[in-house]
């Protein structure tokens, strides 16, 4: 027996808004009991300029969670939690390995009600962190839309969030027709399985066009020197200063280390589902793609094992009822295959094929803003390393992206070893395209050849590879680098 399609409100996922809340974000928290966080979260770049983040944390007193409610109370709660976590980490001269217990304690209980990680991840700088200027006016209109808190309080980092806060609202819509195609493909009716397609490709080919528009206010220059480095996480972060990760300090005889990845775009629920929906499988980097047919399982939309640990791992970053909602569309999933067993119908496999051709698209352009971003001033900082380590002191950038002496590798902020295939990811992409040309389209490389190659590293046969995050590692080697993993 098929499994049911998923009910979105099982899941907290709105049929207008998708994984964005059904209603904005609370930009503060309503108890005056917790007073003093909020008057941390919102003087944070001024405690950051002072050098006072440390003492001013350090001096709170130890606040309970018994005092939020609702949902919204709880992810607001997570917001400021963890906005103060980075900003202690990376807020001085070196980072701080131990998080004290007026952090550690509320920010591990809110987590295990999330069931997130004590890090700063997608949901907290992108998801439950906006509010629309005019409550009227879509969210998906950049120009209609604010951050509520910011580690460098810059434009540029606020419209770096924002920007995926725009894409998040476009696609949502996107979400139950696509479920919709599920279902009627189920009963065979190829109509409403095209209008579904064919309202998606134009929703993806809007996002693309929301995506290049990161580029109207987040300079790469500022990006990469000043933002980058807030967001990072603690994961293989030796070389900044975190060989264990941090010490979160619980008030327990023994607190634990642990280490988690920083931010990153691949924590979109977004972006997983498109590819799950539309049957895109995605393989360890390196790894060709196999000439096998699906087995029965898959052809019947029954989820088998992971193939991709990076994707995987980035799901643990994600708010548990997303990631359970993407484990049931996996297990439900079947529009590759009904529209690969009626390639006589024209209609159907050019919608579906136009799904693919927009979503490559996009990843064709975020390669593009990967050059522009992360690539160049990598480069720039790695021409100027030799003359600015003699005659300045390092700024907190350069103390948590360096480049070990003898080495070309450029160590980034995410905390690891590797970046995201990107290359990989966009060529997965096009593969079940169905119609010859769009085959050969789709299997093309990027539309300018002046696009920097990218490739990741430290990811095994199996697919087991560390995490990295939006602010997460890479090598300066001419052929590599990333932001984040779309």
């Amino acid at each position: 027996m098929l499994a049911p399609i998923p009910a979105l409100a099982d899941y907290g996922i709105s049929p207008d808004h998708g994984f964005l809340p059904p209603e904005p974000p609370l930009e503060a928290l309503p108890d005056p009991y917790y007073a003093k966080w909020e008057w941390i979260a919102s003087n944070l770049q001024s405690l950051l300029h002072s050098g006072r983040m440390r003492d001013v944390v350090n001096s709170l007193p130890i606040l309970q969670t018994r005092y939020l409610h609702s949902e919204d109370e709880w992810r607001r709660a997570y917001v400021v939690l963890t906005f103060m976590l980075h900003g202690y980490v990376w807020g001085g001269k070196t980072p701080e390995e131990r998080i004290p217990p007026q952090l550690t304690i509320p920010l591990l209980e809110v987590c295990n009600h999330l069931e997130l990680p004590p890090v700063l991840t997608y949901a907290a700088v992108c998801l439950w962190n906006y509010k629309p200027i005019f409550p009227d006016e879509p969210a998906y209109d950049l120009d209609n839309l604010a951050s509520i808190n910011a580690l460098t309080g810059s434009l540029d980092e606020r419209w770096f969030y924002l920007t995926s806060v725009a894409i998040e609202a476009r696609g949502g819509p996107a979400i139950p027709l696509l479920l919709q195609a599920i279902s009627a493909a189920r009963v065979g009716n190829s109509r409403v399985v095209t209008e579904c397609l064919q309202n998606v490709a134009e929703t993806l080919d809007q996002i693309g066009v929301l995506l290049e528009r990161m580029y109207e206010h987040c300079d790469p220059y500022v990006f990469y020197h000043r933002i980058r480095p807030y967001l990072a996480g603690s994961k293989n972060m030796a070389d900044a200063g975190l060989p264990n990760g941090l010490l979160y300090d619980d008030g327990s005889e023994e607190p634990e280390y642990r280490q988690y990845g920083g931010g990153s775009n691949a924590q979109s629920s977004l972006i997983q589902f498109f590819d799950i929906a539309l049957g895109i499988k995605h393989r360890p980097t390196g790894e060709a793609r196999p000439v096998s047919t699906p087995s029965k399982d898959e052809k019947e939309g029954v989820a088998g094992a992971p193939r991709h640990g990076f994707i995987q791992e980035m799901r643990t970053y994600m708010p548990g009822p997303h990631r359970r909602f993407l484990e049931h569309v996996s297990a439900v999933a079947n529009i590759r295959e009904y529209v690969e067993a009626r390639r006589s119908d024209k209609a159907l496999c050019l919608a579906y094929d136009a799904c693919l051709v927009m979503l490559r698209a996009m990843r064709d352009k975020h390669i593009q803003m990967v050059s522009r971003y992360i690539i160049v001033p990598s480069r720039d900082a790695r021409s100027r390393a030799p003359e600015t380590s003699s005659t300045r002191r390092p700024s907190l950038a350069m103390n948590l992206a360096n480049v070990r002496p003898g080495s070309k590798k450029l160590r980034g902020t995410g905390g690891t070893a590797l970046i995201p295939f990107l290359k990989q990811a966009r060529d997965e992409t096009g593969e079940p395209a169905i119609d010859a040309w769009a085959r050969r389209l789709l299997s093309n490389g990027p539309a300018e050849p002046s696009f920097a190659a990218l490739s990741k590293l430290g990811e095994h046969p199996d697919g087991h590879l560390e995490v990295v995050g939006l602010a997460g590692t890479w090598t300066a080697d001419d052929t590599e680098g990333g932001i984040c993993h779309w």
